[in-house]
């Protein structure tokens, strides 16, 4: 399948972060042509060019853009480089290839929105990517590609860098406002959304790291190029993070509606030696489990993977052995939910401790059978019934794993 590369074209290029580099290789040109074009324009290239945001939900990024009332005296840009879906580790790569790209971004997506100040907000733990970062905007200000009248207009863009906490709950859009406002980082109700009314009150656009790298190789080579890859409704390339017993880890660049097979088997390198593929979590912890016979044909989109049952998420391929005991994988993954529930609704900070709870009365010997059951209808009552999606998030792994392992789950508890 045929692409062209946006976000890993600096891989395997000398010092891909400096400033000179980036430069040499066409860095910047994309803002300074954005500059002279007005925020609507750029606005109807970037939903032209079918562009969705890379966080996980997958909106188009151009529409969001354009929630942005044109009235505002003050609108905020917010990059959201917390990451903390596990399996997931494609923004920090972007970062390790080249912080630049993301700036340049940023200030394009700033002009598009009427922003004049933006901000990165970044787990703690990228402690490298933390360094890189801050380089970088030093950098760009000193090159002058950051502050006031930027290439001779009178555009304005300032970016600062803030790191967090490590806190999951900080992924989602609201809880990083309101960890931003130097608040307890927990999700707001919307409405009002962000783009109406969001950091400090005032409309705010918060877009996911590789988002805003992809916007200005799309300034660059147009819409057109940019639907030229990928599907109808899920164009462009897009970061995979492959993880598990394969013998090639890491993240690829692959065109959205690319084989799934494809990916884990031929660019991954297949199983480990003595490893047969159980399952794959195709999106990140959240996601529904998928087992093989439902991957043959299944494509990396949103509406192949929707269809299958489960989320493109992050793109955090997680590949499954034959050998993982699922009650295992369970026990992980309800307990890191219930550890990151901001405890603000009932049905999640209750349903995740009810979970983390039956999940524990296996260890104890305390469990039934019965059990398997009792944790999927807790699941069930859990599923669209909070202020953000966390609690889907505990809730739609544990539906899918004790619905297709339900044996497997049955035998752990007898001891089997």
């Amino acid at each position: 399948m045929e692409f062209t590369k946006i976000l890993t074209r600096f891989e395997n290029i000398p010092n891909s972060r400096a400033l000179a580099t980036y430069e040499k290789h066409g860095g910047y040109e994309a803002a300074k042509k954005a500059l002279t074009q007005t925020r609507e324009e750029i606005i109807t290239l970037v939903k032209d060019s079918g562009l969705r945001g890379r966080g996980g939900a997958g909106f188009p990024t151009g529409l969001k853009w354009s929630f942005v009332p044109k009235t505002a005296d003050t609108v905020y840009l917010l990059c959201n480089n917390d990451e903390g879906e596990p399996g997931t580790f494609k923004d920090r790569y972007i970062l390790e290839l080249s912080p630049h790209m993301l700036i340049e971004g940023m200030i394009i997506a700033a002009h598009a929105i009427g922003a004049k100040k933006a901000y990165i907000y970044t787990r703690c733990e990228f402690y490298d990517e933390i360094r890189w970062m801050n380089e970088a905007i030093a950098e760009a200000y000193q090159a002058g590609y950051l502050g006031k009248n930027l290439f001779g207009t009178n555009v304005q863009v300032d970016l600062d860098h803030y790191i967090g906490a490590g806190a999951y709950i900080c992924g989602e859009e609201t809880g990083l406002i309101s960890s931003l406002e130097g608040k307890k980082g927990q999700p707001k109700l919307k409405p009002p959304f962000p783009a109406i009314s969001g950091y400090l009150g005032k409309p705010t656009i918060v877009n996911n790291t590789e988002t805003l790298a992809a916007v200005p190789w799309i300034i660059t080579h147009g819409a057109a190029a940019h639907r030229a890859m990928g599907t109808e409704k899920s164009p462009g390339t897009k970061l995979f993070c492959v993880s598990g017993p394969v013998k090639k880890p890491g993240v690829f660049e692959r065109p959205l509606g690319y084989p799934l097979k494809k990916l884990i088997f031929e660019d991954a390198g297949g199983m480990l030696d003595g490893k047969q593929l159980k399952a794959v979590i195709p999106g990140g912890a959240s996601a529904p489990v998928l087992l093989p016979a439902e991957i043959e044909t299944l494509t990396l989109d949103y509406e192949a993977i929707a269809a299958a049952g489960s989320m493109l998420g992050s793109g955090a391929v997680m590949v499954i052995p034959h050998d993982q005991p699922m009650m295992e994988l369970l026990r992980i993954l309800v307990n890191f939910f219930h550890h990151e529930s901001c405890g603000q609704c009932t049905p999640c900070r209750e349903g995740t401790g009810w979970l983390a709870s039956v999940v524990q009365g296996v260890e104890e010997k305390t469990a039934t059978p019965e059990d398997v059951e009792k944790l999927y209808q807790i699941a069930v009552h859990m599923e669209g019934r909070t202020i953000c999606a966390l609690s889907d998030a505990a809730a739609m792994p544990t539906k899918a794993i004790t619905r297709k392992f339900a044996d497997e789950l049955k035998r752990s508890i007898r001891g089997i």
